[in-house]
């Protein structure tokens, strides 16, 4: 039987030819692209070592494994040989409104059974479900009491798995006759059509090499990653156009073997124009001054030989936050993305604002340590609209002046560039984000293993890496099993060496095939250890620094007055003194504005400013510019400055302030606040008498209130482990009376409930790790009963909803209707683009059954489901909207929200 190229692969958006009938992109040729990608994919985007992971595996030469690869990324679409998707009733229509599949139903052997039609197996499962008899077939491993451990199923789940979740073993009584329990994949014909088109693939791709190895987690990992970047770039509309066969096409051995030449040059173009090639890390510099006792210093001094000598692996970095453990982290980056020839680079941090402080440090190391092209994205919920639209909005809102192209701007892609997508966007060589997106790696979450594919070429450093809670700390050791695997080389930044950071050392050992020695961060600060992935992850610990830099005293006092009295109180001295720069962190958006508001009306020869987490983007941004301005080191500013702040800048890097004031927080916060201090005796004030924010535990908080009393004096950073253990020590109870301690003990307990709760539930909601598969992919795609997105949403912390303002179809900026709304021609719905910008994000459980006012079109979008738009009327110099029990206010100085009575 020859092939029959009306079997159609792609329709959407090829448009319509002459005669009204929609154009389609024969099934073959689809395949074949995707084939054709593949190689260009594993040649120029692989790097040596993932190419090496899978042919290790394999057990097959590299030019019969680029073969191999080819051949199987171009069988991804074969399940779409089926009777539910050639016969789908959105599929492609004549004039008339048939669909052209329909003639073969007429014809001798497209026949199918009653129901067939209604089959509901996906063209992925389907692709899962015929493939593992045919792999089979020709020879590739395979068992029957136990088909996940052989290689011919699991290819098959691989392929199958290219939609973006590996789908459950199929058992031999199914595979060796499909059509039996799915009758939608059809007999007679539809059969043939499945072989024909399998062996032409197979054919033309030249991969006659039988595999006698096996599908390990990395290997899996990296083919699953090629083919769905292949199928992607191969499924680009305009490109497709390009390629459009003539009718009549015969699709003969010839014509294909015409056809794949046109691929391969097509696809060539297709990687390179994603701004993914080319980019990789320069050679450290010699370090000059090995003896030196800095932090710095000591790693540059040793780690360049650990790495040369072991490979690379996990380097853990101990230090009170600062800009100078970020360079010391970066520097370990450059060092293990070198020695590993990756392509890139991922900064993680916990929140998006500190993500947004970062991304100038970020640039700066790039600009030092990365070679070639290089494209940069901000990764994080404000962002993922558009992510390049973000990074772009952002280089200009640093910029000074209102200017339409920033110099200095060329690392951010285009806005129309392939990669302004947050499904693709992880792929960027240089991603700016939050450690959600490590977490949501290993969590059974759609497209997870195209998310260790994006970090496996790339070395990932995590800043604050146990800032995220119990749940956190949970997936995090996770994804380090899953980063040794892969030899995923990684950067961990903390405060303070303790027993999570132990489990981090530990989980990097587990998944680099260690045999479970304890390793110790050492509890001194500064520290910092390296563990190897290449030697089951034996780990060394290096000469510490012999001093700290940046030694100080910090000076702490709690006062308990009303806290904005205290707060003025505090400031004051600035003003007469006519000099100095503090910080004050309010607990909420709403308290910010408040103080902003009182300060510049009662201290008027202070300078204040004011940023938060609810402005819009490019608001926030500008003002985060600003302040790099006003209160970095060594900035000249005449006269005393404040700015009033919310907890979203204390992972801020860079600043520096006389003065820290503060609301009653935890000690790992207090500390994160304070070491924005300047000078050698930085100061703080608690004020005992404030709120506390919402996301703070209140245990923690009370617990710290007593190890602070009135004031204290800590030795920075060599008392930081000290105080940390107080905080958490079982004999705090003893200081108070029976009353309090029962209290304490309470609240102790609650904290306690809810850690295990947590960590249960991320536990019970994370993949397994790469040795727990026991070779079934679909374990890493399963869907639990009950796993709804609110579940998602509560393992990965609190849920942000991000809301757009209008006046009459305008944008609202800086109190003003300024852009506006844009919206596609033909659906009438927005560009998700042109809303970056202007997204201001605000906790869910604020806008708790807000239905906003947004059209049918705008909630059908996928990329606005998490946008609430708002339609403002004007009131008392700001805009108002209420409604749904809630009053939205919006003014220049950001977005509060109320809820009514």
């Amino acid at each position: 039987m020859s092939l029959d190229p009306r079997l159609w692969g792609k329709a959407a958006g090829l448009g319509k030819d002459a005669g009204g009938a929609h154009r389609t992109h024969p099934l073959i040729c689809h395949l074949l692209d995707t084939a054709a990608v593949a190689e260009v994919v594993w040649d120029e985007l692989l790097t040596s070592h993932e190419r090496s992971m899978v042919v290790g595996a394999l057990q097959v030469p590299e030019e019969e494994m680029r073969a191999l690869a080819a051949f199987w990324a171009g069988l991804h679409d074969i399940g779409k040989i089926s009777v539910p998707f050639q016969l789908h009733w959105a599929g492609p229509k004549n004039a008339e409104g048939e669909l052209l599949a329909q003639e073969l139903c007429g014809e001798r052997g497209y026949g199918f059974a009653a129901g067939a039609a209604q089959d509901r197996q996906s063209h992925e499962a389907a692709a899962h479900w015929w493939l593992v008899g045919m792999f089979e077939e020709i020879g590739y491993p395979s068992s029957r009491r136990r088909p996940q451990s052989q290689l011919s199923h699991a290819v098959a789940q691989m392929l199958g798995g290219h939609g973006g979740r590996y789908h459950p073993v199929v058992r031999g009584k199914d595979y060796r006759c499909p059509a039996v329990r799915h009758p939608g994949l059809g007999t007679g014909g539809w059969e043939e059509q499945r072989r024909v088109h399998f062996d032409e693939v197979r054919r033309v791709t030249g991969a006659t090499s039988v595999p006698q190895g096996r599908m390990t987690p990395g290997a899996a990992v990296v083919l699953t990653g090629l083919v769905v970047l292949s199928d992607w770039l191969a499924s680009i509309e305009v490109e497709i156009q390009a390629r459009l066969r003539q009718e009549g096409w015969a699709g003969a051995p010839e014509d294909l073997d015409a056809y794949w030449k046109t691929a391969r040059e097509a696809a060539l173009r297709l990687v390179q124009n994603t701004d993914l090639l080319g980019t990789g890390f320069t050679r450290p510099d010699p370090v000059q001054c090995a003896d030196e006792t800095s932090l710095l210093a000591s790693m540059e001094g040793q780690l360049p030989d650990l790495v040369a000598e072991h490979g690379p692996g996990l380097v853990v970095v101990t230090s009170s936050p600062s800009e100078e453990r970020t360079e010391a982290a970066l520097r370990a980056a450059a060092a293990l993305g070198h020695a590993a020839g990756a392509r890139g680079l991922f900064y993680a941090l916990p929140t998006g604002s500190s993500a947004d402080s970062h991304m100038a440090q970020v640039h700066a190391f790039a600009e030092r340590a990365l070679t070639g092209p290089w494209r940069s994205l901000l990764l994080h919920s404000s962002s993922r609209l558009k992510p390049a639209e973000a990074a772009r909005q952002w280089a200009q809102a640093r910029a000074a002046g209102d200017v339409s192209a920033e110099p200095g701007e060329e690392w951010a892609p285009a806005a129309n560039s392939w990669l302004n997508s947050h499904h693709r966007a992880l792929l960027a060589a240089l991603g700016t984000g939050t450690v959600d997106e490590l977490l949501q790696a290993v969590m059974p979450v759609k497209f997870n293993v195209m998310r260790l594919f994006a970090f496996s070429g790339k070395v990932v450093v995590v800043d604050e890496a146990h800032a995220r809670g119990a749940w956190g700390q949970k997936l995090m050791l996770r994804f380090l099993e899953w980063a040794a695997a892969l030899r995923i080389p990684v950067v961990l930044a903390a405060l303070s060496a303790d027993k999570s950071v132990d489990a981090m050392l530990a989980a990097y050992q587990r998944g680099a095939g260690g045999g479970g020695e304890p390793m110790v961060q050492p509890r001194r600060l500064p520290a910092w250890s390296f563990v190897d992935a290449h030697s089951g992850g034996r780990g060394h610990v290096p000469r510490q620094p012999a001093g700290a830099v940046r030694a100080s005293t910090l000076s702490v006092r709690v006062l308990d007055g009303a806290p904005y009295d205290e707060i003025q109180a505090a400031l004051v001295p600035l003003v007469e003194a006519g000099s100095g720069r503090a910080v004050v962190y309010r607990p909420t958006p709403a308290d910010a504005i408040a103080t902003f508001c009182q300060l510049s009306q009662d201290l008027p020869g202070l300078d204040v400013s004011l940023v938060h987490e609810q402005m819009h983007n490019k608001d926030r941004w500008r003002r985060l510019a600003a302040c790099r301005d006003t209160f970095s080191p060594g900035v000249g500013v005449s006269g005393p400055s404040v700015l009033v702040t919310t907890p979203m800048l204390e992972h801020v890097r860079g600043l520096r302030f006389d003065l820290v004031v503060s609301g009653p927080a935890p000690l790992a916060g207090l500390l994160a606040r304070a070491a924005q201090g300047a000078g050698d005796r930085p100061r703080l004030v608690v004020l005992k008498a404030d709120s506390t924010s919402e996301l703070d535990d209140v245990a923690l908080v009370q617990r710290t209130g007593m190890v602070l009393g009135a004031g204290r004096t800590i030795s920075m950073p060599q008392d930081v482990p000290l105080v940390l253990d107080e905080v958490y020590a079982d004999e705090l109870v003893d200081r108070v009376g029976e009353a309090a301690a029962r209290e304490l003990q309470q609240l102790d307990n609650r904290r306690t409930v809810r850690e295990r709760r947590a960590a249960g539930t991320a536990g019970w909601l994370q993949v397994p790790g790469p040795r727990e598969l026991d070779g079934d992919l679909g374990l890493l795609s399963r869907d639990h009963p009950g796993m709804e997105p609110e579940l998602l949403s509560y393992v990965l912390g609190e849920e942000m909803v991000h809301v757009v303002c209008l006046h009459q179809g305008f944008l609202l900026e800086d109190g003003i209707p300024k852009e506006k709304l844009a919206l596609d021609s033909k659906k009438r719905r927005p560009k998700p683009g042109q809303l970056v910008p202007y997204l201001i994000p605000v906790p869910q459980r604020l806008v708790e059954g807000v239905a906003g006012d947004a059209s049918s079109g705008w909630r059908g979008m996928a990329a606005l489901k998490n946008v609430l738009r708002l339609n403002m009327v004007p009131e008392d110099g700001t805009w108002v909207r209420t409604g749904e029990g809630h009053r939205f206010r919006l003014s220049e100085l950001g977005l509060t929200v109320d809820q009514l009575p």
